[in-house]
């Protein structure tokens, strides 16, 4: 099982798209509070459009409840700062890829304790960051493709004609 943590998401867009694309790929969602916003925004709903009830999701109350709960389970910490990029590891069997807010990232405490298992993706060094959903998009799509895609469909169909 993959875990998509959010720690304090502040962007319901982005948690929407987030949501959306872990109910497609059968992800789990995780949402550590406290939340720039409301579970039931509008804006959220939108960008999860009709998938809310095909979503696995928990909420905490902290990143400590958070952690406290996960332990001894592996964690990936995925940060601007990190020394290895999200495509260096394999991941194992029901692992949790963590992603701070949208404005601060992680703790750098948090980071510093886990040098190992913080990873980032590469990208210009002129530049801040990119967008958290793009961010658990790339990451959550290596870990599948790690899976040969397991459970999901990799051939479609045309609707008019036929291959």
């Amino acid at each position: 099982m993959i875990n998509i943590v959010l720690v304090e998401p502040e962007i319901p867009q982005n948690t929407g798209n987030i949501a959306r694309s872990c109910a497609c790929t059968g992800a789990r969602l995780h949402l550590v509070k406290p939340m720039g916003f409301e579970i039931d925004d509008k804006k959220l709903k939108r960008a999860g459009l009709d998938y809310w009830d095909k979503l696995d999701i928990t909420y905490y109350d902290s990143l400590s409840d958070f952690l406290e709960k996960t332990k001894g389970k592996p964690r990936f910490f995925l940060s601007t700062k990190g020394r290895k990029t999200h495509s260096d590891v394999v991941y194992p069997d029901d692992f949790y890829i963590i992603f701070g807010k949208e404005t601060k990232g992680l703790p750098e405490e948090l980071l510093k304790d886990n040098p190992d298992n913080t990873l980032r993706i590469p990208m210009r060094n002129t530049l801040r960051s990119l967008n958290l959903s793009n961010s658990v998009a790339i990451v959550l799509y290596e870990a599948l493709r790690q899976r040969d895609y397991e459970g999901l469909l990799e051939k479609g169909e045309l609707t008019q004609f036929d291959w």
